[in-house]
C-alpha cells in the first residue's frame, strides 16, 4: 500500500517539475517587443516567449537595433530585420515571430516597422545597351530610398532620381545610410543633393 501511494505521489510531482525549462550562460537578455525577447549566447541570438520558452532558436543573421545605447535584435509589428552576404554585400528582409522569412533579403538597408510601413533601400538594376561582341548587357545599378509594406512591398518611392552605386564588395563594403526620416505616419522628411532637407506628404 505504502510503495502503491509512494508511486503516486510521484507520477504527480513528475509533469510538476517537468515543465520547467531553465536556459543558462545567456550572455544578454532584451526587454520585451511583441511579446518577444531576444537572447543572446555564444554570439548568436534567439527569442524567448513571456513564458521564458524559445520561440525562435539560436542565430545569426538577425540584425540589431539599438536602445538607449543598447543593441539586440527585436520585433516591431510582428517583423524582424535580417541580414544575409551575397557576393560579399549585405541584404536586408525580414521574419515573422515565427521565424519564417516572409521579406526576402534584397534591400542594401532596412529599418524596423512603424505601424505597417518600413524604410528600406530598394536596388534596381538598369540596362542601358548591349555589347554585341561580348554578347552581354550593359547594366548600371541605382537605390532608392522607399516605403514598403508589410509584405514588402513598395509603396512610395522618396527619391525618385535614386543614387547610383557600383554592386561591388569593393566599393560597397557597408550598407548605404537611409538618409530619410519617418515623421508621422505620412510625413517623410527626405535629404536633396544640397544636403537640405524636404518634407514629403504621401497620401
Amino acid at each position: 500500500m505504502k510503495r502503491a501511494l509512494l508511486l503516486l505521489l510521484v507520477l504527480i510531482m513528475v509533469p510538476l517539475f517537468g515543465n520547467g525549462q531553465t536556459i543558462e550562460d545567456i550572455d544578454f537578455v532584451s526587454p520585451f517587443h511583441n511579446g518577444l525577447a531576444a537572447i543572446k549566447k555564444n554570439g548568436q541570438w534567439a527569442f524567448i516567449d513571456t513564458k521564458g520558452a524559445i520561440a525562435i532558436d539560436y542565430r545569426s543573421d538577425l540584425v540589431l537595433t539599438t536602445i538607449d545605447n543598447v543593441s539586440y535584435p527585436m520585433f516591431s509589428d510582428d517583423r524582424c530585420i535580417i541580414e544575409t552576404s551575397k557576393a560579399g554585400i549585405s541584404y536586408f528582409g525580414y521574419i515573422d515571430t515565427t521565424g519564417t522569412t516572409v521579406i526576402d533579403p534584397q534591400f542594401l538597408n532596412a529599418a524596423n516597422f512603424n505601424n505597417g510601413k518600413a524604410l528600406a533601400l530598394e536596388l534596381i538594376k538598369k540596362t542601358v545597351a548591349k555589347n554585341e561582341a561580348l554578347d552581354k548587357n550593359i547594366v548600371y545599378y541605382k537605390y532608392y530610398e522607399v516605403v514598403i509594406d508589410l509584405d514588402g512591398t513598395v509603396e512610395y518611392y522618396l527619391n525618385p532620381a535614386g543614387v547610383n552605386v557600383v554592386v561591388d564588395k569593393e566599393f560597397l563594403r557597408q550598407p548605404p545610410t537611409i538618409a530619410a526620416k519617418r515623421l508621422s505616419d505620412h510625413l517623410y522628411a527626405v535629404k536633396n543633393k544640397n544636403n537640405k532637407w524636404s518634407l514629403i506628404k504621401l497620401k
